[in-house]
């Protein structure tokens, strides 16, 4: 698909109408290209029913499912349109939705708002399709019936960006911004496309950039007052969470570094707060409880300095740090067998650990004197 000729709008409507452009088909945007355009997820249809079988066993009844203002017939072409692009047969529902279109334009259908919803829906396989060019020209007609829709906005963005036109496309993602600032695709591109831009054109990118439309406050509140369908608070709860997950992930780097930068410095209760901090936000992470065992035993708290050691001998059973620092820990206590227990334990792992050496050395000069000492008072 990609090169036959379209038939307008209205003529005969026997044909089916796809749609293409003479000059073939552009790097597909359903996969991220080199310039990293992001992927048309988003099902082409409004409408979804629970579907049921027929007698023959085929399940047809999606076909019945509401369609706005469409007649019966045309709309259950759309329907069918739907059904089949969210089944990834994209030239196929393609041949849908043109024949909806026509069907529409032939039968005079006064209703804009379906109309621009067919538009963009034949957008959609376009943009699957690789065919950018006709996606933009599919966008612009949804537009015209629907200024500012933001599907068909964030479709003919796509579309430029994968034919690297990025100042038209960075216009239409600020333009969808300004409709809904929870599009993150949206955010995404407009950071990667900016990038872009400034590496192009310089200093003055912005001064080169198409005008971006003002949308208008009662747009917004009409997009705001929409229903929300399942299938979009699903997708908007997982965003929410993978943005909450990236937050936690940069503030636990951000104290670690700073925990780290305080050892270095002495200043060991501060650290101790951050590597606390951090247990807060990543309770399993066995890196942060060695360093913070480490600012313990600086601070002389050697029974917590142990317990810390032990959180991370569970997280990792082999880790020499913990079992090294446990020991200074049982040193500090006066359990001197159970760090020489350590540190043997240590030099298994490594032999060539010199410190572990010098304190088993000096941790079996202790217990022997403790030996002596317990002897004598017997």
């Amino acid at each position: 698909m990609g090169n036959a000729q379209e038939k307008p709008p209205g003529s005969s409507g026997g044909e089916k109408a796809r749609r293409g452009q003479s000059g073939g088909k552009e790097r597909a945007p359903g996969q991220r290209g080199a310039n990293g355009a992001p992927r048309e997820n988003s099902p082409a249809g409004e409408e979804e029913e629970q579907q049921q079988p027929d007698s023959s066993g085929v399940d047809r009844s999606y076909l019945d499912a509401p369609a706005g203002a469409l007649p019966p017939h045309l709309g259950r072409l759309k329907n069918e349109g739907n059904y089949l692009f969210k089944n990834g047969q994209f030239g196929d529902a393609l041949e849908k939705y043109s024949e909806a279109i026509n069907g529409c334009c032939e039968a005079g259908i006064d209703s804009p708002e379906d109309l621009s919803i067919l538009y963009s829906n034949r957008a959609a396989c376009n943009l699957k399709d690789g065919n950018s060019s006709a996606c933009i020209e599919d966008c612009n007609k949804a537009l015209e019936l629907q200024p500012f829709s933001l599907k068909p906005l964030l479709r003919r963005a796509m579309a430029n960006e994968s034919l690297e036109r990025y100042g038209k496309a960075y216009v239409d993602y600020k333009t969808v911004l300004q409709i809904d600032t929870g599009v993150q695709a949206a955010h995404d591109s407009v950071h990667r496309i900016t990038k872009v831009l400034i590496e192009q054109d310089g200093p003055e990118w912005r001064e080169k950039l198409p005008e971006i439309p003002v949308v208008p406050l009662s747009v917004q509140q009409q997009h705001r007052e929409k229903p929300v369908s399942i299938e979009l608070t699903q997708v908007r709860a997982a965003r929410a969470a993978q943005e909450e997950a990236r937050r936690k992930e940069a503030h636990f780097t951000l104290l670690k570094h700073e925990g780290n930068s305080l050892v270095k410095k002495g200043v060991f209760q501060e650290a101790l707060e951050k590597y606390s901090e951090c247990l807060s936000i990543k309770p399993d992470e066995c890196a942060v409880y060695t360093n913070r065992a480490i600012c313990f035993l600086k601070l002389n708290q050697f029974e917590e300095a142990k317990q810390d050691c032990d959180s991370a001998l569970q997280l990792d059973p082999a880790n020499k740090k913990a079992f090294y620092r446990r020991a200074l820990a049982f040193k500090g206590l006066q359990d001197y067998l159970s760090a020489s227990s350590d540190l043997q334990e240590v030099l298994q792992l490594d032999p060539k650990v010199h410190e572990a050496e010098q304190e088993l050395e000096e941790v079996t000069c202790l217990l022997r004197q403790s030996l002596i000492d317990k002897a004598a008072h017997t």
